[in-house]
């Protein structure tokens, strides 16, 4: 039967198969017919498995009545399958495309759920037999609901013994996932890591920012750093101009973890690589990218002495509010703390969501003075204002970092009033710009107080740029109930 089925020519010779011989038909069966009408329906013309108006092919399949009974079968029988036929019927309807409220998939996912304690090691190593099938769990809702429980946790112990059988394809998609999901498991990073050491020199630059940017949105250095960080030097100095977004990306993605490769920059930032990403279709973009790393290298790579961003290049990495953050908006503690510092210091005394140079946005900023008074911002010095966003696109980044330094030094917020009294900690942290940072729960790794990496960097380069932050951790607000709680709390905080 699985070999009539795999050899079926058409959806209508899979379901008479199926649905005309039921005694021969078994629950490992029923997954390999699902997979083949999805091959199947692939190579028709129209509209994908659940798309459209219902009338091209995946619609009339839906329709017939061989693919209801189909369905009903595996609704009534799923109960007494194996977990493996369990969990391959569902991959297989996801990349079918049956919709998330269709009666099979509702009683798969609750058959799963009720069984995720019970998946033992086979079923799990199994699913890496198909990428389809892995792409389609990491995006079913039931992986949403569960990827922190047992199947990652057995995922990272089966993952280091099959690692070298993988494609980087399946390697790339575990990484995408963990990425994408802030999963801080070192045991799956650390695989990752020396799966892109042993086979780094044989992928293109594509793959390998996206087997690396797992490592910078954890913020988490792999264990093999030391070998691993030279070694990607090394390939993006023979690989650097193949394909320039890739190239920028993987900088990015080493940047946010520390590590400054001074040889791929003089690259990068040669009129060379330039006048090439300058013509390319994502030239936006990558000056966002090389803008930002300009910035780094200024604020954090002074050694630094090979050639610089051009100035009549240099953008904002971000001109408004990640769009991370707008969609999650609804679950954010901004909306409170707003509210809270309105009625505690009024409107003028602060601004939302300004966006500072190189591209940062920031939740709430204000003026504190050494007697710890927040201030209006229209009384702020001008020495002592943060240049405005918009000037980074006219000037010098160099010329407007040297001089806020320079107003800091000159106003000298955090030092003591008279060289003769030194202040105690309390005072020093109390002057100055004043960032509040309301880092929600999509800010931190997956049951992490860890910032991803992005969030981690911004952070510290605002505290070079002589900002004072102020973290207003969701673990903390969670606990606050009510404006009132709330003024109290910003209160005590500043």
């Amino acid at each position: 039967m699985k070999r009539l089925i795999e050899r079926s020519r058409s959806v209508g010779e899979v379901l008479r198969w199926v649905t005309q011989n039921p005694g021969k038909v078994s629950a490992s069966h029923y997954p390999i017919a699902l997979h083949k009408l999805g091959q199947l329906l692939q190579q028709q013309p129209g509209p994908p498995m659940g798309a459209g108006d219902g009338r091209g092919p995946a619609g009339q399949v839906l329709e017939q009545p061989e693919f209801h009974a189909l369905c009903q079968a595996i609704v009534s029988g799923c109960a007494k399958f194996d977990n493996f036929s369990i969990v391959n019927c569902l991959y297989a309807a996801a990349a079918l495309g049956l919709p998330g409220e269709s009666p099979l998939v509702q009683v798969l996912e609750d058959e799963s759920r009720s069984r995720l304690g019970r998946f033992n090691q086979k079923d799990v190593s199994m699913v890496f037999t198909n990428n389809k099938a892995l792409e389609a769990i990491f995006s079913s809702q039931l992986f949403y609901e569960n990827r922190q429980e047992r199947f990652i946790r057995s995922m990272a112990e089966w993952l280091p013994r099959k690692a070298e059988n993988l494609t980087p394809y399946t390697m790339a998609l575990i990484a995408k996932y963990v990425a994408r999901h802030r999963l801080r498991e070192p045991q799956l990073l650390d695989t990752i890591a020396n799966f892109l050491l042993k086979r780094g020199e044989q992928l293109d630059s594509k793959v390998i920012q996206k087997l690396v940017f797992p490592f910078s949105r954890m913020n988490y250095r792999p264990s093999n750093h030391g070998e691993l960080f030279p070694k990607l030097e090394a390939i993006l100095e023979q690989k650097a101009g193949s394909s320039p977004l890739a190239t920028v990306n993987i900088l990015m993605s080493m940047f946010q973890l520390s590590h400054f490769p001074q040889t791929v920059l003089h690259q990068v930032f040669s009129p060379a690589f330039i006048t090439n990403v300058m013509s390319s279709p994502y030239a936006l973009i990558v000056r966002r990218y090389l803008s930002l790393l300009d910035a780094a290298v200024e604020l954090e790579f002074r050694e630094y002495s090979g050639p610089r961003l051009d100035p009549r290049y240099r953008v904002l990495m971000f001109e408004h509010a990640l769009t991370a953050d707008e969609a999650n908006r609804k679950y954010s503690y901004k909306g409170l703390v707003a509210e809270a510092l309105r009625q505690l210091v009024g409107e003028e005394c602060y601004r939302q969501d300004e966006v500072l140079p190189p591209g940062y946005c920031t939740d709430f900023l204000l003026w504190i003075n050494h007697s710890g008074t927040v201030l209006p911002l229209s009384r702020v010095p001008a020495a002592s204002r943060a240049p405005p966003a918009t000037s980074l696109a006219t000037m010098s980044l160099r010329s407007s970092v040297l001089a806020l330094t320079s107003d800091l030094q000159d106003f000298a917020p955090f030092a003591p009033e008279t060289p003769s009294s030194p202040p105690g900690p309390r005072e020093s942290s109390r002057a100055g710009r004043v960032v509040l940072s309301v880092n929600d729960k999509w800010h931190y790794c997956q049951n992490s107080d860890i910032l991803v990496g992005s969030r981690a960097m911004r952070d510290r380069h605002l505290r070079l740029l002589g900002y004072c932050l102020v973290q207003l951790p969701y673990t903390e607000l969670e606990k606050v109930s009510g404006i009132e709680e709330a003024k109290h709390y910003l209160r005590q905080k500043l």
